[in-house]
């Protein structure tokens, strides 16, 4: 297959920072479209990949999928977009197409597992993963390519392709709306997008935080009410007062606390990772039927259907942009939760 050069920011050892790499991606196919990327969100799965924390980093790994930009190639048998359309890719590139979830618009949970946007055997290209968000131009088959509205900011609409579908679907599947009682637990990337997004379906939202320091800020985003979850006072005074939970947490913490929230037929859904197991007390769930669930992003249809939301009720993201060279900084800060809500990489930077 016929590839082009281009420049890209990855890392080819868990130990090593990020650097400067040349890379390659396939021409334009029949159905292809090629991005020129202008930001790229930084996720906190792309640290844990690129330092090898979940076991399983193909080296070289270029990070990244929260990505915008301009159509500059299209395939000829492409219909959705044309050369110069606003463009985006989230965490996926590809599926099988044909398995029940895949044909039910669910290519998240495809039943062989959906082509990762980073660090995914490249079916193109078959000697190399596929490489993220972190470089110059992205080729996507148009199925997995969505549009960006035009009334958005380009920078904070990156982080809307994970840590804003991974929020909304969750909220959508579970019917939150008008009168709605809505815990978010934790303020982060994600927790930030919960609090924006339940507002605008009509919810009330009380935010649960570690940090005296950020009760205001989850004022300012939205939140009704901010509880100081190390308070067992104030956490005591909101038994059984929540329809829904929406945990962003990915560090261990006491989810029986939480479950106690909830009101009978409530729903606690984790969309945090940790990676310690977390011990449920059973009296916790059958005193009340609740359910203890987990979310992971959301398809192709239900993230354009998300963009559109967006546009609408004119949400994204609070980022930080920085340039490339910045990027090992901001690791280093993203494990300290020294950013308010995410960092977003002007990949302009990176063609300097």
């Amino acid at each position: 297959m016929e590839t082009k050069n281009f420049k890209a920011f990855g890392t080819e050892s868990a130990e090593a920072p990020l650097q400067v790499l040349n890379i390659q991606r396939r021409i334009v196919t029949p159905k292809d479209v090629e991005i020129e990327i202008l930001y790229c969100g930084i996720c906190h799965s792309d640290l844990h990949s690129a330092r090898n924390e979940w076991m399983n980093t193909v080296y070289p790994i270029v990070p990244g999928h929260e990505i915008v930009g301009k159509v500059t190639a299209v395939g000829d048998q492409v219909t959705k977009f044309k050369v110069g359309d606003l463009a985006a890719v989230g965490c996926m590139v590809d599926s099988c197409r044909e398995c029940e979830f895949c044909q039910e618009g669910l290519e998240q949970y495809c039943d062989i597992g959906a082509t990762l946007t980073f660090n995914s055997p490249d079916e193109h290209l078959a000697e190399q993963q596929t490489f993220g968000g972190y470089s110059e131009s992205i080729t996507v088959d148009e199925s997995f390519v969505l549009h960006v509205p035009e009334n958005l900011d380009l920078a904070a609409t990156a982080p809307l392709l994970c840590a804003g579908i991974t929020t909304y679907s969750p909220l959508k599947h579970w019917n939150v709306g008008p009168g709605s009682k809505v815990g978010v637990v934790g303020l982060g990337g994600l927790g930030h997008m919960a609090i924006k997004l339940a507002k605008a379906m009509g919810a009330e939202v009380t935010v649960f935080t570690t940090s005296q320091s950020k009760v205001e800020d989850a004022k300012r985003l939205g939140a009704d009410e901010v509880v100081l979850s190390k308070d067992a006072e104030q956490m005591a005074a909101h038994a059984k007062s929540l329809n829904f939970i929406l945990d962003a947490v990915s560090a261990p913490h006491d989810i029986n606390a939480y479950l106690n929230l909830l009101k009978v037929d409530g729903s606690l859904v984790l969309v945090g990772a940790p990676l310690q197991p977390l011990p449920v007390v059973s009296f916790n769930l059958i005193l009340g039927r609740k359910s203890f669930s987990g979310s992971l992003i959301g398809g192709i249809a239900e993230t354009q259907e998300m963009l559109d939301f967006c546009a609408k009720h004119n949400i994204t993201a609070d980022i930080e942009l920085i340039g490339v060279d910045q990027v090992n900084e901001a690791y280093e800060r993203l494990l300290k939760g020294d950013i308010k809500y995410r960092f977003v990489i002007d990949i302009a930077s990176l063609k300097k």
